[in-house]
Order: structure tokens, then sequence, then C-alpha cells
């Protein structure tokens, strides 16, 4: 339809559209809308031409996977789910792992021929941007490190690979890159470093002018940063390495056993060991010094650059095979350092990560004896189709694994103490999810406590008061229900 009013003209897109998604559409000149068009299943994606004046259809690639399709995704709104045009729209790229990496592909839109970009053994985890001029295409990666993002730069002629972040500096580097791909906002950061910003040139990652240094945030904080956040990794049987975070008191004392807090996320939307400053870890440090270790794992399934087969493992598994390598993840670190005292364990966990503090308390009584879980999912068919069909396939096809992913089904499993956590007003994870497991856990006689919300949504953080109201409850129900001076009895 015209701008100043008139017809609407209706595409011609295939397919049932209940069967189908288009997660995301963009327009490449003044007639022509390129968009996704994906199947529910989220297996199947093809970019779709479309002209605006006829509301003709082509298609212009296509894709399958026996698992799913990152491209589908629209959770993660960055460059990476979209298709970047080069030479005036007649090559674009498109994103794939089908060779075990997530590489970028160029893909020549006449002939459907397609060129590997980034021949490198690594993932690219995102698109930043390109320099038409010199046809080299931005991304982020970190081959060797997956707690750690670099700046990397393709050659779209030939797919040679070079790393464009300085070496020398460890840590989390973030770009903003220009039109042009000539300059770039640079932005850096460490788990004990607060971020810096500067105005850099490109390819040369010249610095050009510092724009925020935080100096004032890194004095405020040294005192609580004096204990440097530590990574590691943990061996568990059958060749899985996961990669690990610690955070300890500031007056730690290796001869003394600490009760331990678990942050745990765990699913394929998000990952926590992460060498990058975030406020909200300031919060743990702050448990961390009532006297508590704070430890976190990204398990199998979670989206860090380690490749097709560790973040795919997950699929049609998800709530299964994370809190099983999340508990031997806690229990092989517990016997390999001493200052962690195995029978006072604890696991926190918001969204995903409230559902797998709930797998946790409800599969591994032996292993977690406190859980605190904030918005959990205990029933995945409660949760929206887009995300838990696209990593667990539709529930007619996989009805064991929504049964052994949901922790409603294994509810007479509790034995220690449980935090139910919720806003009333929750637009992601239902309220519904948690009440139901409420009537579950009544009908089974398990003790529990709840703290409601009134009306705030999935971030728990509307209204005068909320946030610290929130985080003195986690850490109140820490304090009585595992003290750190003394062990709790078994339940």
């Amino acid at each position: 339809m015209q701008a100043a009013g008139g017809q609407t003209r209706w595409l011609a897109v295939p397919g049932d559209p209940r069967e189908n998604y288009i997660p995301r559409f963009e327009w490449l000149d003044a007639t022509t809308l390129a968009f996704h068009h994906t199947a529910r299943r989220q297996n199947a994606d093809e970019l779709l031409l479309a002209d605006s004046r006829t509301g003709a259809i082509t298609t212009a690639f296509t894709e399958t996977s026996k698992t799913w399709l990152d491209a589908s995704d629209p959770m993660v709104m960055d460059p990476l789910r979209t298709a970047w045009w080069l030479r005036d729209a007649s090559v674009f790229t498109w994103i794939s792992d089908k060779d075990g990496w997530r590489h970028v592909y160029a893909i020549t839109r006449q002939t459907h021929a397609e060129t590997l970009i980034t021949r490198f053994e690594g993932d690219a985890m995102n698109i930043v941007g390109v320099d038409p001029e010199r046809e080299l295409l931005y991304f982020a990666a970190s081959p060797d490190t997956a707690t750690e993002r670099y700046l990397y730069a393709a050659r779209v002629n030939d797919g040679s690979v070079t790393r464009v972040t300085p070496p020398g500096a460890p840590g989390t580097h973030t770009y903003e890159v220009s039109p042009d791909g000539r300059w770039a906002f640079h932005t850096y950061s460490r788990a004990d470093v607060p971020p810096r910003v500067d105005l850099i040139a490109l390819p040369d990652h010249r610095v050009v002018r510092s724009l925020v240094t935080n100096d004032a945030l890194a004095r405020k904080t040294a005192a609580l940063t004096k204990q440097p956040v530590e990574f590691t990794q943990v061996a568990l049987a059958g060749g899985v390495t996961l990669d690990a975070m610690v955070i300890k008191p500031t007056d730690f004392d290796p001869s003394r056993r600490y009760p331990v807090l678990v942050n745990v996320y765990g699913e394929p939307a998000d990952t926590l060991v992460e060498d990058q400053w975030a406020t909200g870890r300031l919060l743990f440090r702050a448990i961390a010094d009532e006297g508590y270790v704070v430890l976190t794992f990204d398990n199998r399934g979670t989206p860090a650059p380690k490749g097709a087969a560790w973040r795919k493992a997950v699929y049609g598994k998800v709530g299964d095979l994370g809190p099983r390598e999340q508990a031997a993840g806690i229990t092989r670190f517990a016997a390999t350092h001493a200052y962690v005292d195995a029978s006072r364990v604890a696991i926190y966990g918001h969204s995903g990560g409230g559902s797998s503090t709930l797998h946790a308390l409800f599969k591994y009584p032996e292993v977690y004896r406190v859980g605190i879980a904030s918005a959990p999912v205990p029933d995945q068919h409660l949760y929206d189709t887009i995300y838990q069909e696209r990593y667990m396939g539709l529930p007619q096809d996989n009805p064991e694994g929504y049964r052994l992913g949901s922790s409603i089904n294994f509810a007479e499993g509790l034995r220690g103490r449980l935090l139910l956590m919720h806003g009333t007003g929750d637009d992601n994870v239902h309220l519904q999810n948690t009440e139901r497991l409420m009537n579950r856990l009544i009908e089974l006689g398990k003790d529990f406590d709840v703290m409601f919300y009134p009306n705030r949504t999935h971030a728990l953080n509307e209204g005068p008061g909320t946030p610290l109201h929130r985080w003195r409850t986690i850490a109140r129900y820490l304090l009585e229900h595992m003290p750190p001076q003394s062990p709790v009895p078994s339940p």
C-alpha cells in the first residue's frame, strides 16, 4: 500500500501461515522486500524476495537442518539474524553452521552460488559490519577462549581471516561499525574492569579518541573487585569440558571450607561465564562477602563459541542435559577444590535458570540443599512455541523429551529448601507456571516458600524498591537456610 493510502497489495507467500513464521524482513530497494520464511519446526528456512508492485515471490536461498536454524531466532536481535547485502544487493551473506562452525557465506542472488567467507576453525558469533570498498566483513569471534570476544575481519574475495583486535587485552571487545566500515565505537571490559569506550579507525584499530573511561566507577567498585573473578574449566566424563567462573569472598581463606551458591542459566538463549563487566555481578560479590563461594558453569547447549556440536547437543533435551551437566560440574569442582563444602550447595537462577534450579533440586537432591527459582518454566508446554519448539521439536514429535524437560514431573524429589519467586504481571513466563507447580507440591505434601511481586513483569525490576527487595530476599533465604558458619543438617 502507498504511504499516502490506497489499496493493500498482498504478497503471495507460500505455505500454511499457521505452520510458518516470517521472523525477519528488510527492504533491498524501493520495490524488493527480502524476508526469512521459516517452518514452524524451525529446521527449514528460505530467504524470499518479494516484488512490492506485483506481489510475486522468488526464492533466493534455502537451508534445512536436523536440529534448528539460528537464522529464524527472534530472541536475539542482532545482525547475525539478517542478510547483509553487498555489491548493490547482487550478493548477500548467509549464516550457517552446516560445516560444524557458525560461518558466513556469500550467496550470489542470481545463481545461488555460495562461497565461504569466514575460512577459519571457529564460530563467527555475529556480523558487526562491512567495509564495501575494501570488501571486508567484520565479525565477532573467539576461537581460542569461549569466555572472551574479539573483532575479526574476513576478505569477501578469498575468505582469509585476520584478527583486528590487538593482542594483550583479554576480555570482551564489542564494536559498533560505521556504515562505510572505516570507524567504530570500541567497548572493552573484563569481569573486574568497567567498560571503556574509544573511537577507533579501521582496519588498523587505531584509537582516535577516548570517549568513556569509567575511572570514577572503577574507584567506587575497587573494594568489591579486590578479589578477582577467576575463570577455569571443569572436565566431565566423556570428554566434555565446562567453562566455569568463580567469585570468592574478599577475605577468602583457602584453609576454610565455604558453602557454595551456584548461579545458573543453562539453556540455549544465553551464556553466563563471560569475561566482561556486568553490574549485576556485583550482587553476587556482595553475597560472596557474606561467606559464600559463587560458582557458574556453562553446560552444553548454551550458545558459547564452541561449534555446532556443543550448542546443538541439547536439541530435544532442554531441561535434561543441562541440569545433568550442572550437577556433574559442581560435584567435580567440589572434589578438586578443598575450600568447597559439598554438603552445603545452593542454586539460584532466573527464567531458564529458574527452570534449571527446579531440575537441580528435584532430580539431584543429594547435590543441592537450597534452591531459589525465579520466574521458572516447570512445564515446557506452558512456554511460547517459537522458543520451546525450536530447541525441543513439536510436542507430539518428542513427548518423552518434554516430559523429562518439565520439572513438575519430578517434584516428588524435593528434599531441600525451595523459594519460588515470580511477578504476577509476567508477560513472558506466565504466572500459571509457578501456580501449577505450587499445586503439585501441595498435592505431594512438600514444604516450600513463595515470594510474589504484584504486577511486575519478567524483569522483576519495576516499582520503587523492587530490585533491592528481590536481592535482599535471595540473600536472606541463603543466610537463613544455609548459613556460612555452620553446616545445615541433611533434610
